[in-house]
C-alpha cells in the first residue's frame, strides 16, 4: 500500500481594499517543492470580514518510498 507525507503552506493576501496573492511567488514556492517531490492536493482560502481572503491554505503531498 501507498504511504503519504502532507506539509501545509500558509499563502497570506496582501491589500487593504482588493487581498491579492502574489503569483510569481506562489509559483516560485509551487516550483521548488515540486521539485521535491510534493504535489498539490487540496486548496481551501481562509476569509474574513464581508468574505475577503485573508489567506490561501495550500495541502501538498509526496509519496513516502521504503
Amino acid at each position: 500500500m501507498k504511504k503519504f507525507e502532507y506539509t501545509v503552506i500558509d499563502v497570506p493576501t496582501t491589500g487593504f481594499w482588493s487581498r491579492k496573492v502574489d503569483y510569481e511567488a506562489l509559483s516560485s514556492k509551487l516550483n521548488e517543492l515540486g521539485n521535491k517531490g510534493w504535489e498539490v492536493a487540496a486548496t481551501t482560502d481562509t476569509t474574513t470580514y464581508q468574505s475577503a481572503s485573508r489567506a490561501v491554505i495550500i495541502i501538498l503531498k509526496r509519496e513516502l518510498y521504503q
